[in-house]
């Protein structure tokens, strides 16, 4: 029969015990400081890329404004594109689950639809949204892979959501049938004419309408094409 451990055996298999029920915790609180600085980070580059571009920022910038070594920053992104993209997939993520939303609640297809064009008008006439479009069409053409990254997690997604949901609408006999994607490109075509239009070229005098009222249009002339006669 082996012999019960003594007082020094016990000690150490609580200490033990301490240590692996401790681990857990202290590597979740490792996890959440490593979090906030990546999006300390962001944030500090997002801020940089708006405001002097995108060519004339760089990692060793970011890093001063950081306040840590460039060794930190890679270990975080491993290059200025990667910084790039991080900006742009939270810029992007933090709408995508309203738009989701937008088009989940009911009420049909033109309150469906009002609900969606207001959280993206919103969206893009937010001062980040319309500082990234002003950078993208300034440098974009030097920054070919800027671009594509701003649109595969951007209007790409945006656009693929709204196609499903019209597509749902089409089979269900609420839209004529049609192009799901051509319809969807339409409407956010129409989303953009006003305000959007206005405020990308700095039109003189300011916007020439408001978003709600943009939306309102962009619903009624979509609806005017895709809906039925019933």
């Amino acid at each position: 029969m082996a012999p019960a451990p003594g007082r020094a055996g016990c000690q150490q298999e609580s200490v033990l015990y301490s240590i692996v029920m401790s681990e857990p915790i202290a590597r979740t609180k490792r996890d959440e400081r490593k979090e906030c600085r990546r999006e300390a980070i962001i944030e500090i580059a997002k801020r940089a890329f708006l405001e002097h571009g995108f060519a004339a920022t760089s990692m060793s910038r970011i890093a001063a404004q950081c306040g840590g070594s460039k060794t930190t920053l890679w270990s975080h992104f491993p290059s200025k594109e990667d910084l790039f993209q991080a900006f742009v997939d939270k810029l992007v993520g933090d709408f995508a689950g309203a738009l989701d939303e937008a088009l989940l609640i009911g009420g049909g297809t033109e309150a469906a639809l009002r609900r969606f064009g207001r959280v993206f008008v919103a969206k893009i006439l937010s001062p980040e949204s319309l500082g990234l479009k002003r950078l993208l069409a300034a440098e974009g053409h030097r920054f070919p892979e800027m671009t594509r990254v701003f649109y595969e997690s951007g209007p790409k997604r945006t656009r693929a959501r709204l196609a499903i949901y019209i597509a749902s609408e089409m089979a269900a006999g609420h839209l004529r049938q049609g192009d799901s994607e051509v319809a969807a490109r339409q409407f956010l075509s129409l989303c953009q004419a006003g305000c959007f239009s206005d405020m990308i070229w700095h039109r003189a005098g300011g916007p020439s309408s408001t978003p709600e009222a943009d939306v309102d249009l962009a619903v009624e002339g979509f609806l005017r094409i895709w809906g039925t006669t019933e």
